[in-house]
């Protein structure tokens, strides 16, 4: 018995155009691996397509919000989840090119009819069917990839995360607790980023490349250099140097799951000139929405260390609220010791004397979120002067006393009691390697540097790739595989 007979009767095949609630109601990769036995021989006996049915198919495809279906075109509606599952192949097998997985898929036509493709009869063919002429050309695909809303792949990300929690309640893992969050460079496919080319102005972000036109120009990495001129010397400098291109940022949020491994709970990409902080609530939401709660703790590295930060992971009035482990940065010229504070908040001054609050106001300018600043000044002069000298010979004593400028919230008193060097801090921060095994895994699927030209098709890619990271641990977890480390 041939299963030609299987594949021309299919009423389970997508192969007409069918109103939005019918099409909904068609069989998907969710609904064959709930259920192989509905599959025709030639599929079941096609060992890649059974590998991929194994990989994708726990993903929720039916639910994935779809275009219209009925519409007055010659050519039948192609689905989202027939192009979205297409792309993590594509990620899967390592194909740099669109034209490398047509090829791919035309040499596995159980995976055509697998993933839903509307098929061309073709009655002497032993399928039923002809594998090439029902797949889209190079370019359509191309197309459809850089077109598809990146809600519906992010849609496909949520259900992985879910997935992922319901299957390590099944293997008794502890809870997400921590999170850490971090941002991957991704470098445009622009002549500008190509250090062989000549390119005038090749550093003016003013000036769009022709190649991109969503990337912008950003730093990737900058730090201080002494400077000592060769020509009329004077005395040395200290000067930023860092390494700029034009591209986009990956913002994303892991857990790390001990004794089986990390995976992605949210991401975010944006063009490159926007700062890490920029993605930190964002980001945040999405974890929030993910895990149904906020996590107690979190590791970020010291691009991270703002006072909104610290305040994100406190609870008021709850003795066992977590924390952000971040690395201080010095800005402004203190130290991670450099401010203390008395029981009720207040800063001590340069005589350990708790500050006096003079007034606040709402400040709107000087960081991303708007918020109460206030300013203390010395407690020997306000209210009233109590003192003729100052414990301590302040400098600024007789032009008023030590001040201090500072959010009112307890996020920027946390910045600068929380003990770095306890065990509880190094222990937690050791965490944040889970985001750089998973960037690590990202740059092995071609995240860095992407052949494509616009912000969206880079931004869909980057949320299959993270999809297919959760989707690899996943079938890990569903064969009992533990973590390596």
């Amino acid at each position: 018995m041939t299963d030609h007979p299987i594949v021309v009767q299919l009423p389970l095949l997508p192969d007409r155009l069918l109103p939005p609630t019918q099409a909904e109601n068609q069989p998907n990769l969710h609904t064959y691996w709930q259920h192989p036995q509905h599959l025709p021989a030639f599929v079941r006996n096609c060992p890649t397509a059974m590998r991929y049915l194994d990989l994708l198919g726990p993903l929720p495809w039916g639910d994935l919000p779809e275009r219209p279906q009925a519409r007055n075109w010659r050519q039948p509606t192609i689905p989202l989840r027939a192009i979205a599952a297409a792309e993590l192949i594509k990620l899967h097998e390592g194909r740099t090119s669109m034209s490398g997985l047509h090829q791919y898929l035309g040499e596995h036509p159980g995976l055509i009819w697998l993933l839903g493709f509307s098929l061309h009869p073709a009655p002497h063919h032993p399928l039923g069917f002809n594998a090439l002429a029902s797949l889209p050309t190079p370019r359509h695909l191309t197309q459809m990839v850089r077109s598809m809303p990146n809600a519906a792949l992010q849609f496909l990300l949520a259900s992985s995360v879910q997935l992922l929690l319901a299957e390590l309640v099944e293997c008794e893992a502890p809870p997400v607790e921590c999170v850490s969050l971090d941002t991957k460079h991704i470098l445009a496919w622009v002549k500008e980023n190509n250090p062989k080319t000549y390119v005038p102005d090749r550093f003016n972000k003013d000036k769009q490349p022709s190649g991109d036109p969503d990337c912008k120009l950003g730093c990737k990495r900058r730090h201080n250099q002494v400077v000592t001129p060769t020509h009329n010397p004077v005395a040395a400098q200290t000067a930023a140097v860092g390494e700029y291109y034009g591209g986009y940022g990956s913002g994303l949020v892991v857990t790390k799951v001990s004794g089986w491994g990390e995976f992605v709970l949210a991401e975010l990409t944006q063009p490159f000139d926007q700062g890490d902080l920029t993605y930190f609530f964002p980001l945040m939401h999405q974890v929030e929405v993910r895990l149904g709660h906020k996590p107690r703790y979190g590791t970020f590295d010291a691009a991270f260390d703002a006072w909104y930060v610290y305040a994100y992971f406190y609870r008021d009035n709850d003795p066992t609220f977590g924390f952000a482990a971040v690395p201080f940065a010095e800005k402004g010229g203190y130290k991670a010791d450099g401010r203390q504070f008395a029981p009720n908040g207040s800063p001590l001054c340069a005589a350990g004397l708790p500050m006096a609050l003079r007034f606040t106001f709402t400040d709107r300018t000087s960081c991303l979120v708007e918020h109460e600043r206030g300013k203390y000044v010395c407690p020997l002069l306000f209210p009233q002067r109590v003192s003729k000298t100052c414990p301590a010979h302040h400098p600024n004593w007789k032009k008023g006393g030590c001040t201090a400028m500072m959010p009112t919230s307890i996020g920027a008193r946390l910045r600068y009691s929380l003990d770095r060097e306890s065990e509880e801090y190094q222990s937690l921060y050791r965490q944040r390697t889970a985001v750089e095994r998973i960037n690590s895994q990202a740059k092995a699927l071609g995240i860095e540097r992407p052949y494509l030209r616009n912000g969206q098709a880079i931004a869909n890619q980057n949320t299959l790739i993270y999809t297919l990271i959760n989707l690899r641990f996943l079938h890990r977890l569903h064969l009992g595989l533990p973590d390596s480390d």
